[in-house]
């Protein structure tokens, strides 16, 4: 399995992360888009601490702690990339505003195509050899085909046969998990992902910069004078990121060769992976909160 994975990390990836957009595409219209334009100030202050805040966060916490080059290479690349897809179901779940939450993840996800590049240039410089350069090129190229093509596409079903996007688009993110999964086992038994190096501390950075997010999240908007359903969704995009792509990034830049130690993108994937399942358990609290706020419509 161990060396499966080594073979194939950079396709299972792609093929993760274009199964999920394809899928959320499907349940996307043209018309979740056109949404933005109804909630101006909301939209603002979302795409601003998507594109803006999250990473400021992270360089705050890149220059208070002193982490491994892969762990800060890990967080980086977690600011850099957009929400998921999992914020819109999140905040649904929250009684936030579902409309909102779409909307700033259909911006933001068209948008990466520019940010990330950007984003992870800023931010990894630091962390990487002197000879590294950041192929911002080939990450554009791969966040088009493998994510904005296919969300195109998933719309496209979704608009000529709507009675098969539904359940196309449930098994697309279902294979989408199943393929992370894949990913996590490969690199276990590659033995590319390893606690020890990681270390305890290392962790509770990664899990300290979630809660960070998600405190901010909160209050930045409310102190801005959002609505709390506003406030809940903004939280929600900024707390889920889209760790599939952030998985792709990782495969892209940093590829795994059989018989060759890289301990810099095997802390890289170590970090981005615990985010990914850290962030699904840690906004439980702000949902059980949420609805506590928010009337049921």
């Amino acid at each position: 399995m161990g060396d499966l994975y080594i073979r194939y990390e950079y396709w299972l990836a792609f093929w993760q992360l274009l199964l999920a957009m394809f899928g959320m595409g499907a349940t996307l219209k043209p018309a979740d888009f056109v949404a933005v334009v109804k909630i101006p100030k909301a939209i603002i202050v979302g795409l601003s601490a998507q594109i803006v805040l999250v990473p400021v966060l992270a360089y705050l916490f890149l220059q208070l702690f002193d982490l491994p080059p892969g762990v800060a290479v890990g967080l980086a690349i977690v600011a850099a990339i957009p929400g998921g897809t999992s914020s819109n179901i999140f905040t649904y779940f929250a009684r936030g505003h579902v409309a909102l939450s779409i909307a700033i993840t259909a911006v933001t996800t068209i948008g990466c195509l520019v940010t990330v590049p950007f984003v992870l240039d800023l931010l990894i410089g630091p962390y990487v050899p002197a000879d590294f350069e950041l192929p911002a090129r080939q990450i554009a190229q791969e966040i088009l085909i493998s994510l904005l093509i296919p969300l195109a596409a998933g719309m496209l079903l979704l608009k000529v046969a709507p009675k098969i996007a539904e359940p196309v688009s449930k098994w697309s993110v279902r294979i989408s998990l199943l393929l992370i999964i894949s990913i996590i086992v490969g690199a276990l038994g590659a033995g590319r992902l390893d606690a020890e190096a990681m270390g305890l501390s290392n962790m509770l950075v990664i899990i300290g910069f979630i809660v960070l997010v998600m405190v901010v999240g909160f209050v930045i908007p409310k102190l801005l004078g959002l609505p709390i359903r506003d406030v809940t969704a903004i939280d929600m995009e900024m707390t889920i990121r889209n760790v599939n792509l952030g998985v792709l990034i990782k495969a892209s830049l940093f590829p795994v060769m059989a018989g060759v130690a890289d301990p810099l993108g095997d802390l890289a994937l170590f970090a981005i992976l615990l985010y990914g399942g850290a962030m699904n358990f840690l906004v439980i609290p702000m949902i059980l909160l949420a609805r506590k706020k928010i009337p049921a419509a």
